[in-house]
Parts: C-alpha cells; sequence; structure tokens
C-alpha cells in the first residue's frame, strides 16, 4: 500500500488548547478518564461560534465551505453525558447570550436593508415598502432558537428561510437520548444530512394560500450543526432503532461526523467522598471555565462577522496527502465494509472544517499546518471510536449475554418481552437461540434448557476459567464432619493424595459438614476410580482393566493426576483420576450425575460409577504412587453440562456408538482421515498390554475399522496393522 502520510506527526502533535482544556474540564467534573466521548462534544460546541458567525472557509481545492461540525457521542449510564453538556452550554454562555440579544439582531437588520435595496433596484421600486415586506416576511417566520433539540423537516426549512434573510446564523440540532429519539425526528436528520457540506438544500414546492403564503428563492448558505448524544444501550437495541441508525451511517452521518464512544471508570473501594467532592470544586477548574466563557465571549462582537479563512498551498498540500492516504487505507478494506470506507476516506474534509473551526478561535486569517493537524488527530481518534461503535454484538449474542446475566429461568414469553429483537415465530426463535447456544461455547458462556410441561426455561452462566493454581477441594480427619475448603496448586496436590487417613471431596460445605443436603455449589476437579479388570460371579476376569501406562498414553493431551489405591497391583492396576477442568461449574445434585455419568462415557475405560454423587468422598493413600501429566489442554466439561444444546448432540452421538465399550468409543471419536492406520495399531497394542489373545485383538479391530467413518480396506488392515501386532506378540 503505498505511503502518502505519515500519520506518526499526528501521534506527536497537541490537541488544541481550547480541546484539551475543556475536554480536561469536563473529565475532571464528571470523574471520567475517557476523552473520546467528550472530545467528539467540545468539537460540536466549539463549531456553533464561527458557525453563527458564518465563517468561511476558501479552499483553492474544495472552494467556498461553511464551517460546521456534526457529532455523535454514545456512553454508558452513569458516564456524565448531560452533566458534561450542561457544562459546555455554560461555557457559550457568554456568547450565546451577547449573539443572540444583540448580534443576531444587528446583523439581520443591516442585511434586510441590503436585500431591499437590491429588490428595489432589480424593480424600479421603493426601497422603503420593500423594507416593511422584508420586516413582514422575517417577523412572520418566528423566533430562531439558537439550539433546538427536536422538530420537523417544515420546520427547519422555515428556521433556514429566516436565517436566509437575517444573512447570520445556523442551524443547530442538539439531541439527548438519541436511541428513544431518532426515529421521532427522522425528517430533521435527512435535512441535516443535505445542509452538511455546503448549507444548501432543494426548496420544497408547496401550495401558495392567503394563509400559507410562499416565501422568496432566496440563494445562500446555512450552515447546521448537529450533536447527538445518549446511551448506546438504548440504541443498539438490536432491532427497528439500531437498523435505523446503521441505515443513517450508511446514507452519509458516516463520514460527516465526529465519533466518542465512553465508559464511565469503576470505582475503587479505597475511594474517599471528600477527595471527590474537593476534586469537583476544584478552584483550578472552575477558572478554567470561566477563562475560556470570557474568551468565546468576545467572539459575538461583529468584527468576527463572515470571515472568510484561507487555505496556504503547503496546508492545501498537506489535507491532500491525507485524503489520498485514508483513501488508500479504505480502499485496502473489503468491498461490503461500506460504511467503514466511507468513514476513512472522508476524514479529510470533517479535518477541514474543524480546522476552521481553530483558527477562527486564534483569530488568525489563515489555517495553519498546525491547526489543520490537530484536526486530523482528532479525526483519527474520532475513528477509533467510530470502530469500538461498529463492533456491536449480534442479537444471538446478545440474547447469550442476557440469558446469562440473568438470575432467573427465562420462558420464550420472557424473551420476547424484555427484548426487541427477540423472534415471535418458533423457526426464527430457535435458529436464535442455537446460535446463542454455539456462541457460548467459545466464549465461556453456558445456556442451558430444560422443559416442563411442554414449556421451556433457559438459564445461563458466564464461565469461570479454572487457575490451575487454585484447584478447588476439601479435606478432613472424620469421614463426616471439619472439611475444610481448600485452594491449591495442581503441584502441592501429591502431598495431599500421599497423606495417612485423610478424607477429601471435590465440593465444599455448609458447615463444614459432608451431607448432600449442605453442597456449595461450585468444583474444578473430576474424580474417578478405576477398579481393575472387570469380574464375572465366580470371581474370573471377562475384561482387562486398563493399565497406568495405557491411560497416561490415551489421556497425554490433557492435564490430569493418576495416583494408585491401596488394592492396587503389579498385574491389576488400580487407581485414581484427577483431572482439572478447564471452567469451574456450579452444579446441582442432580445435574452433578448426569453430568458424571457423561464424562464417564468419555473417559476411555470403566471406572466406578459411585462418582456421579456430589458428597462423594475419596481416602488419601499413604505411599500411593502419583503420577502428575501437564498436558497442552484442560479438560473441556461443556459437552457434559446436562440440558445443554453440546450435551444433547453429545448424549446422541454415544447412543448411535451404544454398542461398543468405552475404549472403542474413545478411538472411534479421536479417529482422523490419514491417522487412521496408527489409531488402530494403537488400539490393538493397548489390547495386548491388557492381556488379550490375538483372535480377540484380530476380530476387535476389525470390528472398529468397520465402525469407523472411513474405514480402511480389510487387507491393509491385515497386512499392517495386525501384521504387527502378530510380530510383537511372538517376540
Amino acid at each position: 500500500m503505498p505511503n502518502f502520510y505519515d500519520l506518526s506527526v499526528i501521534e506527536q502533535t497537541p490537541h488544541h488548547k481550547a480541546m484539551s482544556d475543556l475536554v480536561d474540564l469536563l473529565c475532571h467534573r464528571t470523574g471520567n478518564v475517557n476523552r473520546d466521548f467528550f472530545q467528539a462534544e467540545v468539537a460540536y460546541f466549539l463549531g456553533l461560534i464561527p458557525s453563527s458567525m458564518r465563517c468561511k472557509i476558501k479552499s483553492p481545492e474544495r472552494g467556498i465551505i461553511p464551517i460546521n461540525i456534526y457529532s455523535i457521542a454514545l456512553a454508558t449510564s452513569g458516564f456524565g453525558k448531560g452533566h458534561s453538556v450542561s457544562i459546555m452550554e455554560e461555557v457559550l454562555e457568554g456568547f450565546r447570550n451577547d449573539y443572540m440579544k444583540t448580534t443576531f439582531g444587528d446583523i439581520a437588520e443591516t442585511n434586510l436593508f441590503d436585500m431591499a435595496v437590491d429588490i428595489a433596484a432589480a424593480k424600479g421600486g421603493d426601497e422603503t415598502k420593500e423594507k416593511e415586506a422584508l420586516d413582514v416576511d422575517f417577523k412572520r417566520q418566528g423566533h430562531a432558537p439558537f439550539i433546538f433539540d427536536s422538530g420537523t423537516g417544515p420546520a427547519v426549512k422555515q428556521l433556514r428561510y429566516k436565517l436566509l434573510l437575517a444573512g447570520n446564523g445556523s442551524i443547530n440540532f442538539q439531541m439527548d437520548e438519541i436511541g428513544s429519539n431518532l426515529i421521532g425526528n427522522n425528517e430533521v436528520l435527512n435535512i441535516l444530512l443535505e445542509l452538511y457540506d455546503l448549507g444548501k438544500i432543494k426548496a420544497k414546492l408547496v401550495k401558495n394560500t392567503p394563509d400559507n403564503e410562499r416565501g422568496m428563492d432566496i440563494v445562500g448558505s446555512t450552515p447546521s450543526n448537529m450533536l447527538m448524544f445518549g446511551t448506546s444501550s438504548k440504541l443498539f437495541d438490536g432491532s427497528k432503532i439500531e437498523e435505523e441508525f446503521y441505515s443513517f451511517l450508511a446514507t452519509g452521518y458516516a463520514r460527516r461526523c465526529f465519533f466518542g464512544v465512553g465508559r464511565p471508570p469503576a470505582i475503587l473501594s479505597d475511594v474517599k467522598p471528600e477527595d471527590v467532592y474537593d476534586a469537583l470544586v476544584s478552584k483550578n477548574q472552575s477558572q478554567t471555565l470561566m477563562r475560556w466563557k470570557a474568551a468565546f465571549s468576545k467572539f459575538s462582537d461583529r468584527r468576527f462577522y463572515d470571515i472568510d479563512l484561507t487555505v496556504p498551498k503547503e496546508v492545501g498540500v498537506e489535507l491532500v496527502a491525507y485524503r489520498l492516504q485514508c483513501e488508500s487505507t479504505a480502499n485496502m478494506l473489503p468491498e461490503h465494509e461500506e460504511i467503514r470506507k466511507a468513514e476513512l476516506s472522508h476524514r479529510y474534509f470533517k479535518s477541514l472544517k474543524l480546522a476552521g473551526v481553530y483558527a477562527f478561535l486564534d483569530e488568525s486569517k489563515n489555517i495553519t499546518m498546525s491547526h489543520i493537524r490537530m484536526a486530523i488527530k482528532v479525526a483519527e481518534e474520532s475513528g477509533v471510536s467510530f470502530e469500538k461503535l461498529l463492533k456491536r454484538d449480534r442479537n444471538f449474542v446478545r440474547l447469550a449475554k442476557f440469558i446469562a446475566a440473568s438470575s432467573d429461568n427465562l420462558t420464550h414469553a420472557d424473551l420476547v418481552e424484555d427484548l426487541p429483537y427477540y423472534p415471535t415465530s418458533t423457526t426464527a426463535r430457535k435458529e436464535m437461540m442455537d446460535l446463542a447456544m454455539a456462541w457460548g461455547v467459545s466464549n465461556h458462556v453456558v445456556i442451558t434448557k430444560n422443559v416442563v410441561q411442554q414449556v421451556d426455561f433457559f438459564s445461563g452462566s458466564t464461565l469461570q476459567e479454572t487457575d490451575l493454581d487454585k484447584l478447588m477441594f476439601s479435606f478432613s480427619d472424620h469421614f463426616a464432619y471439619d472439611y475444610d475448603s481448600m485452594r491449591q496448586p495442581l503441584d502441592k496436590m501429591p502431598k495431599l493424595l500421599s497423606a495417612s487417613g485423610m478424607h477429601w471431596v471435590n465440593h465444599s460445605f455448609e458447615g463444614n459438614h459432608r451431607h448432600m443436603d449442605n453442597v456449595i455449589p461450585g468444583f474444578n476437579l473430576l474424580v474417578v476410580d478405576v477398579d481393575g479388570h472387570e469380574r464375572d460371579n465366580d470371581g474370573d476376569v471377562i475384561a482387562h482393566g486398563p493399565t497406568l501406562e495405557a491411560v497416561h498414553q490415551l489421556l497425554a493431551d490433557y492435564t490430569f493426576i493418576t495416583s494408585t489405591t491401596k488394592r492396587h497391583k503389579e498385574n491389576e492396576h488400580r487407581f485414581r483420576l484427577i483431572i482439572p477442568t478447564n471452567y469451574v461449574l456450579n452444579l446441582d445434585r442432580k445435574d452433578y450425575k448426569e453430568f458424571m455419568n457423561s464424562f464417564m462415557m468419555w473417559l476411555p475405560f470403566k471406572s466406578d460409577s459411585g462418582a456421579n454423587q456430589i458428597e462423594k468422598k475419596w481416602m488419601t493413600t499413604e505411599n500411593s504412587t502419583i503420577h502428575i501429566n501437564r498436558g497442552p489442554q484442560l479438560l473441556d466439561v461443556l459437552p457434559f453440562i446436562p440440558k445443554t444444546k453440546q450435551n444433547s448432540e453429545y448424549v446422541k452421538q454415544i447412543a448411535d456408538l451404544g454398542n461398543l465399550d468405552n475404549l472403542e468409543r474413545w478411538f472411534l471419536n479421536n479417529m482422523e482421515v490419514g491417522s487412521r492406520n496408527n489409531s488402530l495399531l494403537n488400539y490393538a497394542m493397548m489390547l495386548k498390554d491388557a492381556g488379550a489373545n490375538y483372535d480377540e485383538i484380530e476380530s476387535r479391530v476389525i470390528e472398529l475399522n468397520k465402525n469407523s467413518s472411513s474405514p480402511l480396506k480389510k487387507d491393509e488392515v491385515q497386512s499392517t496393522i495386525l501384521k504387527s501386532v502378530a510380530q510383537k506378540m511372538s517376540s
């Protein structure tokens, strides 16, 4: 990508003194450190001054353009939006009062007189009569507000007509609670969209009547300014309001506006109310407010009216270089990123208008290099906020977060009532819920569905990732009482497991009393016992149990601990398997039982089914042989959580493989195309190590291959896998 402009220069450029001081003031008064919101807001208020006084930019490249600023500022509730706007209105109070009480009327009187002279000269009429007619027309248009917060299309055009007669002033739209008022001001926003560039708009032809006399067709420009602010949650409702807002951005507001997105800081626990109070009433900040209030008041003087700012060549070249850089970057974006492309490629134009504001406030006849760079700095930081604004959650993500944050079980009726974007049709509703559940899988959110009397109940939670330095358990030297809760690192677990005469549980208990009714939900360890060979009623071995070596190999990718028990023998391995989970789970007794049953079906060997009891305890074994394996991953428990979409799919998968044992299911689920030969060989070798004879191995390997999704040819199995097994058994 060609490099037309060095943005590192902008990073070293400070903000304009008025911008930095006033943003500091607002941050101080509201207790915020996030400056983006306030920069967009201050840019708008600073723009009101030269805009009202009809300051213009004479650009050799763009011609004559009015100075005006559009800003959109969004923040969460409690950020201090309304308070900051009140402060800025106070800063402009002196200018506004002097301008509206004196300057506006004086300039309007002069302009009406000049118009009367021109009309009389063109018609060969009487100047006095023409002036009287213009005065009547001017008065008929009503009062021209300095700022308005709502309106209609015809009213805005009427205000513009009055300002054309007055020859000064600007249309200043300032809307709070953007989410609530956006749709109601649709007409106003469409007109402001057209007014931004040059302050011009096509007149609407209306029927002329004695009660509604059509005004003159006055050719002229009326600058307009806009500030829309409010809470992002109300605006991004996932429904009609959000769609309308993004439609406005796509139509043209993305390229016209400065953006600011703010979040309130967290309240520190050690903050002192007295310190906060003293900071809010700080003398220095009050002096800043009064200093800028006085500085802005002088601009209401008529000597600042109708100033033309010139753009020297070197400044124009700088701006063109910035424009080419922005357009080049925008061209690199995908075609579907239309809103991003528009905002990025037009940053230069709003930078020029803001540079004009700075030049006017500095009483400079030219827009200097410093002015344009300070304005570009605001445009670039606005672009960062714009990116945040576009990164809104999709509706299914909002649904997942809403369910996870709710403390109650929710029905479809609850969701329809609380969420504007939640579908009413069954098909669309199921699709969104499935997407929400799927999103939750990879974003630490679990959503469960429980059906009671044909009514769906949804609940959810945001999962906490397991810290291997804080594994949860409780232990005691008594089988029922005095269970102390502990959080210990994985490396310290062997000390507990090899202690003498201790009892331990992977849960904690109210009153430290081990009982199913006293369990405190919350665990991040799974524990099962592997009790050796499976025997019939006569004590004969009907299935060989796994060896420690086989388990270590099968679970090599996971972090786990194995600890031998008292009945462990060299020819029959008996041990305890402890596996940390990837999340801390909070399950009640019923769900824990289902959860453990699913987990034990996942294991590649049979284990003691009693592990599904939530209050289950285990004894420590003195001189136990303990092995810690730090695999690259922790056990993913999401498929085992009851009433979730993942669990339903997992249980169905197990049911489809119901005729297979644990080891066969394990290999089938972990068998990938390209490694089938190795997987089958490993399976055969484990059967050999467990004591199976060749005929049994041959039969089971062929059967497992047949059940795989992409089986190998039988001849290949015989000539490779089974041949290797035979050689091993004969050596």
